[in-house]
């Protein structure tokens, strides 16, 4: 009986050693197989990016130089480009969805221009217009967008001086929406990925 017991007991410590090791393995693999996803994108002016991460919604990437003297990220996002649509990325420092959001914000203009800014999404029905340097929570520079792959993709970069004394962890939230009107981005759809297109990252991994 005390032989069973102790055969069983041995049998129950491989097992859980297995299952951790097989947990850890298909993390590694995970975050392996995210970065491989995103790491083969270029950017215009040979540009490059340490880090990138492939979103777990709506088709979009996050590449990044995380600067840590500076506390500071220069990111380019990336995003399916729906013709007359618009693709926001942004950090909010206070909560983990839209509300509380300094976003950019990138769009085709109506006098054929690709524009981006800075913008604060303070409601549910943000008014999505530019926010100059004293209404933004922490600065954003070099805000630029351009088109990729042919047009399929839009891509927005910016320069973030991330918020002092919250280290480099950020709850982030990115968007895409399917119209401009009057050069001012509409609202986006309110269901499915557009409503779960949130997450946490560390500039620092």
């Amino acid at each position: 009986m005390a032989a069973s017991a102790h055969r069983s007991t041995r049998t129950s410590m491989a097992l859980s050693l297995f299952l951790l090791a097989t947990i850890a393995f298909s993390s590694i693999t995970a975050q392996s197989s995210s970065s491989s996803s995103c790491a083969s994108h270029t950017f215009s002016s040979n540009k490059l990016y340490g880090s990138c991460a492939a979103l777990p919604r709506l088709g979009t990437t996050l590449h990044y130089n995380y600067t840590a003297a500076s506390n500071t990220v220069s990111v380019a996002f990336r995003a399916p480009s729906k013709g007359a649509g618009w693709v926001a990325w942004g950090l909010n420092p206070s909560g983990t969805g839209m509300v509380g959001t300094q976003a950019v914000v990138a769009f085709r203009h109506s006098n054929g221009s690709l524009v981006a800014y800075p913008t604060v999404l303070d409601s549910y029905a943000p008014s999505m217009a530019p926010a100059d340097a004293a209404e933004l929570g922490f600065p954003v520079s070099d805000v630029a967008a351009e088109y990729a792959k042919k047009g399929e993709e839009m891509v927005v970069y910016a320069t973030v001086a991330l918020p002092a004394g919250k280290g480099s962890k950020f709850n982030h939230v990115w968007q895409q929406g399917s119209s401009v009107v009057i050069d001012v981005p509409a609202a986006h759809p309110t269901t499915g990925d557009n409503i779960l297109s949130t997450g946490a990252i560390d500039f620092s991994k």
